[in-house]
């Protein structure tokens, strides 16, 4: 017997469970942030189902926002703290950002990393 415990090199994310409001795609496309705009805070997240576990600093993980079922790479982050709720079965946790894509690196991702379908790339129409 066993429970299962998901090892994750990636945080993807809603807006509701904690991807930071302020970073704005379209704005982003535009008019880039800076990693300086985000690098002093410290972001939380809640309700990430099933309990997952991810490297410590100075691991990277991949900063993902789930737009509607659709991934979008901001860049990397480092998982700062981690909790899980055995009953709930969530994840939850803080995280800092260290590195912002720009529009074109997010817009690759999903060619670099192999691990996504294509039916979930933001950027990507499909037939």
């Amino acid at each position: 017997m066993g429970t299962m415990i998901e090892i994750n090199d990636t945080l993807r994310i809603t807006k509701e469970q904690g991807f930071p409001r302020e970073l704005d795609l379209e704005r982003h496309l535009r008019d880039p942030y800076r990693i300086e705009d985000v690098a002093d805070k410290v972001f939380s997240f809640t309700g990430k189902p099933e309990i997952r576990i991810y490297q410590a600093p100075p691991v990277r993980t991949f900063l993902v926002e789930d737009l509607n079922g659709k991934w979008i790479y901001w860049g990397l982050c480092q998982i700062l703290s981690l909790s899980m709720d055995y009953e709930k079965r969530e994840t939850s946790g803080t995280y800092r950002i260290i590195r912002l894509n720009s529009a074109e690196e997010m817009k690759q991702m999903f060619e670099l990393t192999h691990f996504t379908n294509k039916e979930q790339n933001h950027f990507e129409e499909v037939e």
